[in-house]
C-alpha cells in the first residue's frame, strides 16, 4: 500500500490513547511487517511491558499431555489456599496471538487472574504453532488437550464434569469450535468466554476496510497470520475454519463476547454475537468502539481491558450456579 488510513488518536479512548501513541511513535508497524521469529519476540516484549504481571499466590504445574506425533505442554493453574475448585468449572484457556506469536507466557498474567478472580482451576493450552503446524494442528492439539484433562481429571485434582472453553482472538476462534462441535446432550461444555475471536477468515466484512493501519493488527496482519495457518488451496470458509459463516439457526452454549471498535475483526465478532443470539443462545456481548484489538494482553496498561476480564469472570460464576448447558 502506498497510503495506508490510521484512525486519529483523538477516535482511541482515552486510556487506551498513551498505548496507541507510543506504538505509532517506534514507527506503528504492524506484526506482519517482520519475519516470524521477530513478531514472536516483538509480542513477548510487548507482554511483559503492557500485561497483567503474574499472581504468584496462584499456583501452577506444567504438565505434559499427548497429542497426535508427539506432545505438548497444558499450564494447570490453581486459585490461592483456600479456593475450592472441586465447586467450580474449569476454565480451559487457548492463547491468541495469530496462531503464529502467542504462548502459554504470554498468557500468564490472564489466567492467573482468572484463577484467582473466579476461584476455579484453569488450564492453558500451548498448543503446536503455524506456521511450523500449520491447520489443523493447533485445533487439534487443543481438542486431544480438552480430552486428555476430561479423562485424567480425579489424577490431576481437577472436576472437568463442567468446562467453559475460553480464548482471545485466533484461541477465540478455537475455543468457539471446540466448544460448539462438543455441545451435545451430556457434553462438559457449559459456556465460551470469547475475546475478539476471529469467526471469518474470508476477511470480507468491512472492518477490514476501516483498520489498515496505526495498530498493531489491522487488515494486512490479519491476512499474514490466516496465510501463516492455513494451508495453501484450503478454502476460507470450512465449518473447521469460520464458524461465523456456519452459526446462523444453531443454539451453542452460553457465550461470552468481547468485540473493540479498532479491530479488522470487529465486525465479524458483532455478527457472531448476533447470530447465537438469534439462535435462542444466552449471550452476553460487551463491545468497546473506541479499543482496539489485544487490550487483554496489555491489561495493566488499559483499564478497560481489565473490565472485561471481570465481566468474563462475572460471567462464569454465573454459569457455575447452574445446572449446564442443555441444546
Amino acid at each position: 500500500m502506498t497510503s495506508v488510513h490510521w484512525s486519529p488518536l483523538t477516535e482511541v479512548a482515552e486510556d487506551a490513547r498513551d498505548a496507541v501513541r507510543a506504538f505509532r511513535e517506534l514507527g506503528g508497524l504492524h506484526y506482519g511487517s517482520f519475519p516470524v521469529d521477530q513478531s514472536r519476540v516483538n509480542f513477548v516484549r510487548a507482554c511483559e511491558l503492557n500485561g497483567l504481571t503474574g499472581d504468584e499466590a496462584v499456583a501452577h504445574d506444567d504438565i505434559e499431555v499427548p497429542v497426535a506425533d508427539g506432545s505438548i505442554r497444558v499450564r494447570l493453574y490453581r486459585p490461592p489456599e483456600g479456593g475450592r475448585v472441586e465447586d467450580n468449572p474449569l476454565v480451559v484457556f487457548i492463547h491468541g496471538g495469530g496462531w503464529v506469536i502467542g504462548s502459554v507466557d504470554t498468557h500468564d498474567g490472564i489466567c492467573r487472574h482468572l484463577a484467582r478472580h473466579g476461584g476455579c482451576a484453569v488450564a492453558s493450552v500451548e498448543y503446536r504453532r503455524a506456521p511450523e503446524h500449520r491447520w489443523p494442528v493447533p485445533l487439534d492439539d487443543c481438542e486431544q488437550a480438552l480430552d486428555y484433562l476430561i479423562a485424567n481429571a480425579p489424577a490431576l485434582s481437577i472436576d472437568a464434569s463442567r468446562v467453559i472453553l475460553a480464548g482471545d482472538s485466533a484461541g477465540g476462534n478455537m475455543a468457539t469450535l471446540i466448544a460448539n462441535a462438543a455441545s451435545v446432550p451430556g457434553s462438559a461444555i457449559i459456556g465460551q468466554i470469547l475475546f475478539y475471536p476471529v469467526t471469518d477468515l474470508t476477511a470480507s466484512l468491512p472492518s477490514y476496510r476501516r483498520i489498515q493501519g496505526g495498530f498493531p493488527l489491522v487488515a494486512e496482519s490479519m491476512l499474514w497470520f490466516r496465510d501463516h495457518y492455513v494451508p495453501a488451496g484450503i478454502p476460507f470458509d470450512l465449518p473447521r475454519l469460520s464458524p461465523l459463516l456456519h452459526a446462523e439457526g444453531r443454539r451453542q452454549p452460553p457465550m461470552f463476547i468481547a468485540t473493540v471498535g479498532l479491530d479488522p475483526l470487529c465486525d465479524e465478532g458483532i455478527a457472531y454475537a448476533s447470530c447465537a443470539a438469534r439462535a435462542g443462545s444466552e449471550v452476553e456481548h460487551h463491545h468497546l468502539p473506541g479499543h482496539h484489538h489485544g487490550i487483554v494482553t496489555a491489561a495493566r496498561a488499559i483499564p478497560a481491558a481489565r473490565y472485561l476480564l471481570d465481566r468474563a469472570v462475572s460471567f462464569f460464576r454465573r454459569l457455575a450456579e447452574k445446572d449446564g448447558f442443555n441444546v
